[in-house]
C-alpha cells in the first residue's frame, strides 16, 4: 500500500510528557516541532505549561499572546481560532501564560473536566491541516497533564541520561496506565528519547543500556547529544534548528524528526 499525500493523513497527537523537571521536555517540543516542520510535515504544538517556556522558545513574547490555551480549555474560544502562525513555515502554535495555572480550581467538580482538551481538538481531527499536535505538558500530574493524555494518542518521553531516569519513567508509566484505564483506552507510549547524552561520560551509555533493555525498541535509535548551542537557543528566542543548523544538537532532533515519520509510516501501513 503506497504512503497517503499529507492531505490524506489521519492527525498523530503526541503529548511530550515526563513528571521528572529537568529533562529536556520544552526543548523537546519546540526542536521537534520544528524539525517535524523541516521535513514537510504541518505541526501544532501546544503550550500546556504555565510556565509558557515552549512559547518563548519559539519568539512569542507574553504581550503577543491574546488568547491562550487557557481562553481554549475555559471554552471561550475555539481550538481552531487560537492557534497562531510563527515565524517557522509549517509551525503553529497555541500559547501559554501564567493563567493556566488557574484552570484546575476554576474547573472544579464541573462534567468532563478531564476531556475539554480532547473536546477542543474533534474540528481539529476533522479538518486535516496539521499531521502531527504535539502538547507540551507541564512537569507534574495534574489536569493539564490529564487533559493532554486524555486528548492524545500516545505519549513521547524525553528522558535524561542520568541517574534518577529511570525511577522517574516508573512514575510516567503509572500515570500513563491510570489515564489508559479510566480516560483513554487508546493511549500508548510513542517512544522514549534519550536527552542530554554525553558520549564521554560512562553513566550515559549504562542509563542508554539499562532503557534500551527495559523497553526495547520503544527507545529511539537517535539520541540528543549534550550541546551548547541547544542550551543557549531558548534565550534567542529560536529553536536550535534556526540558531545554529549545523551543530549536533539541531542534526541530533532532525534525524528524531525523519525516525519519527518513518516509524508513524510503518505504524500506519501495519494497521491497514
Amino acid at each position: 500500500m503506497p504512503d497517503l499525500p499529507q492531505s490524506a493523513r489521519p492527525m498523530r497527537v503526541l503529548a511530550i510528557a515526563n513528571q521528572k523537571g529537568g529533562v529536556g521536555k520544552t526543548t523537546t517540543a519546540i526542536n521537534l516541532g520544528t524539525a517535524l516542520a523541516a521535513v514537510g510535515e504541518r505541526v501544532l504544538l501546544i503550550d500546556s505549561d504555565p510556565q509558557g517556556n515552549a512559547s518563548t522558545g519559539l519568539g512569542v513574547a507574553r504581550h503577543q499572546r491574546k488568547v491562550t490555551l487557557y481562553d481554549v480549555l475555559m471554552g471561550d474560544t475555539p481550538l481552531v481560532e487560537a492557534a497562531i502562525n510563527t515565524a517557522l513555515p509549517g509551525l503553529d502554535l497555541i500559547a501559554s501564560d501564567p493563567d493556566l495555572s488557574g484552570v484546575e480550581l476554576e474547573l472544579g467538580p464541573q462534567a468532563r473536566r478531564s476531556y475539554r482538551l480532547r473536546d477542543a481538538m474533534e474540528k481539529l481531527r476533522i479538518n486535516g491541516k496539521y499531521s502531527y499536535v504535539l502538547i507540551d505538558c507541564p512537569p507534574s500530574l495534574n489536569l493539564l497533564t490529564v487533559n493532554a493524555m486524555t486528548a492524545s494518542d500516545a505519549v513521547f518521553v524525553p528522558l535524561q541520561c542520568e541517574f534518577f531516569a529511570l525511577e522517574g519513567l516508573t512514575q510516567l508509566m503509572r500515570t500513563v496506565d491510570l489515564v489508559r484505564g479510566s480516560l483513554n483506552p487508546a493511549l500508548e507510549i510513542q517512544g522514549v528519547v534519550l536527552t542530554m547524552y554525553d558520549r564521554r561520560n560512562s553513566l550515559s551509555e549504562q542509563v542508554a543500556r539499562d532503557v534500551r533493555a527495559h523497553f526495547g525498541d520503544k527507545v529511539y535509535e537517535t539520541v540528543i547529544p549534550r550541546n551548547v548551542r541547544v542550551s543557549e537557543a531558548p534565550s534567542f528566542g529560536k529553536p536550535v534548528l534556526i540558531y545554529d543548523l549545523k551543530c549536533a544538537g539541531s542534526q541530533a532532533y532532525l534525524k528524531l524528526a525523519r525516525e519519527v515519520v518513518g516509524r508513524e509510516r510503518k505504524r500506519r501501513l501495519a494497521a491497514a
